[in-house]
């Protein structure tokens, strides 16, 4: 797939900001990403962000890590963190900014290593694509967390993007759950293939972590309709 995102990071860090990205999904118009936010500072950082850095202990993988703005913030505070993304160009940036670990790898791929924290944010659970693929994603995540450890991850529930019934429900799709969605992206000029990404109901993804048993808490709310769970081992 082509880098989109890659190739605005690049820019950015290197001085070349003229414009910003620009997103589509299957159920809303265009909308810009600006290309600032994705290197914003701890203090610029949401509620939920924040709540996840500070509950952030022991060996760390940051898992989609972009520009590495939570992994940088995180090795300044001197923790050990390995930090993983699938676009070269974001791996190019986190390494020219001095992180440490930082590997252009996909999580699947990830072998024969243990970590006391997982952080999957900026909608962490987008990576897992569709409902179907939920299962393989969070077993592999068990696999790589430490007895006592614990995964981060943030979500939306898209129910607010939907119109509501007669009766108070939501209208959604009748042949795919309301929180797949399809996304592309488009940079000065060059358009990205159309690519998966999943937003999860609490109710739905509490389900799915206690059918891989997993344990499942929200410890924080956002302002539009976002959380942070915390994942446990039940063990």
């Amino acid at each position: 797939m082509k880098d989109i995102l890659g190739k605005a990071l690049l820019d950015y860090h290197q001085g070349n900001y003229s414009e910003d990205i620009i997103t589509e999904t299957n159920i809303s118009e265009e909308d810009e990403m600006p290309l600032p936010y994705l290197f914003r500072s701890f203090s610029e950082m949401n509620s939920i962000e924040k709540e996840a850095i500070q509950k952030t202990k022991g060996r760390v993988l940051d898992v989609g890590c972009g520009a590495g703005i939570h992994s940088i913030h995180l090795q300044k505070k001197g923790f050990d963190i390995t930090a993983i993304d699938v676009s070269e160009g974001a791996v190019k940036v986190c390494k020219e900014k001095g992180l440490k670990d930082v590997r252009n790898i996909e999580l699947l791929a990830l072998e024969n290593e243990k970590f006391d924290t997982i952080l999957l944010l900026m909608n962490g659970t987008g990576i897992f694509k569709k409902l179907i693929h939920i299962a393989e994603y969070l077993q592999k995540l068990k696999t790589l967390l430490l007895p006592e450890g614990q995964i981060l991850i943030d979500s939306s529930d898209l129910r607010y993007m939907y119109d509501t019934g007669e009766e108070g429900g939501i209208i959604v799709p009748a042949d795919r759950y309301y929180g797949e969605l399809e996304f592309t992206m488009s940079y000065k000029g060059e358009k990205s293939e159309s690519f998966d990404w999943l937003y999860l109901d609490p109710n739905l993804f509490e389900n799915a972590c206690l059918a891989s048993g997993l344990d499942f808490n929200i410890i924080k709310e956002g302002e539009n309709f976002d959380y942070l769970a915390q994942l446990t081992n039940m063990d």
